[in-house]
């Protein structure tokens, strides 16, 4: 399969499809809430899901308004998000983006964004400390229903083995080939969906080629297949 075989619509539904067929077709719900997407996502930067949840909790435990949050001593958010690692990092920056948001639309609240063009919103998302195009997309997308395609770990390491972009793409890169290559009305599923595979089949070591069934679609598995690729 060569790399534009591979990014040929046609593809693209063959491995949603299949994908959707074994992982399901998940609601699309967005939760209306950019603000906690925004510092939930901050926290889960280089950290597990249970950490990300634990850092989570204790920060709105402790601080039950977004309000305390950007006010509140910076040793006292360090302290409370440290099960999620690097709290000295991400607490401050926490509290830059809360303090922007404020200084620029008078009040915490994300809300100016769906209606913002959406390249717009995305780079001023970018423009807070600490939020980069996953951090952006998963606000876009799962917070407030925008057409954004985040790359997690997961979902850069799936693409580039399934040849949907070079094998040399930056995750940054990443998310803007993969919107052009997906429909739009695709994200939602198509990103949580290849999560699932990553997690389940797809691992970044000791892939389990052998249980996964996207053999024909999958420049990794051909390249095996021809020598042309270590395990």
């Amino acid at each position: 399969m060569t790399t534009s075989d591979s990014t040929s619509a046609t593809v693209i539904m063959e491995i949603y499809r299949q994908l959707r067929d074994r992982y399901g077709d998940p609601p699309h719900r967005p939760d209306g809430d950019p603000l906690g997407a925004l510092v939930n996502t901050i926290l889960s930067q280089n950290t597990n899901d249970r950490n990300r949840d634990l850092a989570f909790a204790a920060l709105r435990a402790q601080f039950p308004t977004w309000e305390a949050v950007r006010d509140a001593p910076t040793d006292a958010i360090i302290e409370a998000i440290r099960p999620a690692g690097l709290a000295p990092t991400k607490g401050p920056n926490i509290q830059a983006a809360l303090q922007q948001i404020t200084a620029e639309h008078g009040d915490l609240s994300l809300a100016f964004l769906e209606t913002l063009p959406l390249e717009e919103a995305r780079q001023w998302l970018v423009g807070l400390n600490g939020v980069g195009p996953k951090t952006a997309a998963i606000v876009l997308l799962f917070a407030l229903g925008r057409p954004a395609f985040p790359v997690d770990t997961h979902v850069h390491r799936v693409t580039r083995r399934l040849g949907l972009i070079p094998q040399k793409t930056s995750r940054e890169k990443a998310h803007l080939l993969l919107e052009a290559l997906i429909p739009p009305e695709l994200y939602w599923t198509f990103h949580l969906n290849l999560i699932a595979h990553g997690r389940q089949v797809c691992h970044a070591r000791n892939p389990a080629c052998d249980e996964c069934w996207l053999h024909a679609q999958c420049a990794y598995y051909q390249a095996l297949q021809e020598g042309n690729q270590t395990p």
